[in-house]
């Protein structure tokens, strides 16, 4: 059984956009691997942008400052 996890920003993505994640994780796994659809799980994680750090800083205090 396949487990797949995306971790995105939460910053707004749709039901629909998560929709299609799922859809092309599952349909990735089955074109590559010959997974099986029915067993394959993905969770999708959203994280505030202040617990997502990159070089030492959080993704809010970044964007703040255009980077």
């Amino acid at each position: 059984m396949p487990y797949v996890n995306i971790r995105i920003t939460r910053e707004g993505a749709t039901s629909e956009q998560k929709a299609r994640l799922i859809q092309g994780a599952t349909q990735l796994l089955v074109e590559v691997l010959g997974k099986n659809p029915q067993t394959t799980v993905v969770v999708i994680d959203e994280v505030d942008t202040d617990n997502w750090g990159i070089g030492g800083e959080s993704v809010t205090v970044r964007r703040k400052r255009g980077q």
